[in-house]
Parts: C-alpha cells; sequence; structure tokens
C-alpha cells in the first residue's frame, strides 16, 4: 500500500490562515465536501493525478482543477520533500489560459516556503 501525499496549504504567517482556508470556509457545505474530496484525491495519487482533474502548468506548478457551481476554480500547488504537496494559491478561472500573475505568485511562494522550511532545518540543526 502507498502512503498518501501529505497536503499543507501556504501561509505568510504562521498565525493567520492561509489563502485556501479562508476560499474553502467561504463556500457552502456541499462544495466544501467536493474541494475535500479533490483534495483526498490528490494526496491519494500525487503526480499521477491525471487530466482533467489536475495538470502542470509550468516549472514544477501543478493546477487542481475544480468546478463549483458553475465557477472553473483552480488550485495551484507543488510537490515538495518527498511526500508534501504544498497549496500555494487559488482563483476562479475565466480565460483560457492560467494567468501569469496567478502562476508567478505560486512560484514566489513556493521559494518563500523552501527557504522559511531550509531556515527552520538548519536552525534545528544548529547550522
Amino acid at each position: 500500500m502507498s502512503t498518501k501525499w501529505k497536503i499543507l496549504y501556504f501561509t505568510e504567517k504562521e498565525d493567520q490562515p492561509s489563502e485556501i482556508e479562508i476560499f474553502i470556509n467561504s463556500k457552502d457545505e456541499r462544495n466544501q465536501a467536493k474541494i475535500f474530496a479533490w483534495l483526498d484525491k490528490l494526496a491519494e495519487l500525487g503526480p499521477n493525478l491525471p487530466r482533467p482533474y489536475a495538470d502542470l502548468l509550468i516549472d514544477g506548478i501543478h493546477e487542481l482543477r475544480i468546478k463549483l457551481s458553475g465557477s472553473q476554480i483552480r488550485i495551484l500547488y507543488f510537490f515538495c520533500y518527498k511526500d508534501y504537496i504544498i497549496l500555494t494559491n487559488q482563483f476562479v478561472k475565466n480565460t483560457d489560459k492560467v494567468p501569469k500573475a496567478e502562476i508567478n505568485k505560486a512560484i514566489k511562494r513556493r521559494e518563500t516556503f523552501l527557504q522559511k522550511y531550509t531556515e527552520k532545518i538548519l536552525k534545528e540543526l544548529n547550522l
């Protein structure tokens, strides 16, 4: 049996809710259940989750593709440290292509996350 991927929500500050949490909490119970079902599928299959559920965009940034009440919702994420998926941001997709600003936000948040995580490990190791 394979182990599930661990999903983390990116947050700028540890004591604040993430953009993803705020988004999920703003939805009704039915849509929340749908989002969590898709996140569970992502945790189960990781990079093997196929289209139309997920897609690789660019430079290791992926999108989870969810349709909620007629809206195309995208949650961007990346994989790191063997078994982690970090959800960076979400948006309603209104155009054919994913907006570059959203991809750039995900890339910047990945850099921030990896830098913070590396600093934390080095501190713990007294390096």
